[in-house]
């Protein structure tokens, strides 16, 4: 027994009256196959860095990316100083915000943290 009533204009079906059971259903399935698309965008774009719950709060509190994931990784000015043959001074001031790395010194940074050159930029 079919269900759904089929409303006709000009010969050809123009609505359909669906029962209320079988909506729900329909409309079920639609939301699960919308929340998978949403699923696989996310994952398409997903960079693959994430950022750990210390690193977060402490740009939330202020912190520059740079601080924030150096005290994440335990190193000191001087160990990072010294793995990437920057001089400490430079590395404080950019820590305080008061200067900005080259594009070079970034990338640097980044290989030594571990991290995307990304993850070092503030926004």
């Amino acid at each position: 027994m079919n269900r759904v009533q089929v409303i006709e204009k000009d010969g050809k079906p123009d609505f359909y009256v669906v029962p209320a059971d079988i909506w729900e259903r329909v409309r079920e399935m639609v939301e699960d196959a919308e929340d998978a698309a949403v699923y696989a965008e996310a994952v398409a774009k997903d960079d693959g860095i994430r950022y750990p719950a210390a690193v977060t709060y402490a740009m939330v509190d202020g912190a520059t990316p740079l601080k924030a994931w150096r005290d994440h990784k335990g190193l000191t000015l001087q160990a990072l100083a010294e793995a990437t043959g920057l001089s400490r001074a430079f590395l404080s001031q950019i820590e305080s915000g008061k200067r900005t790395g080259s594009a070079a010194t970034l990338k640097k940074l980044a290989v030594a943290l571990g991290v995307p050159v990304g993850a070092l930029i503030a926004l």
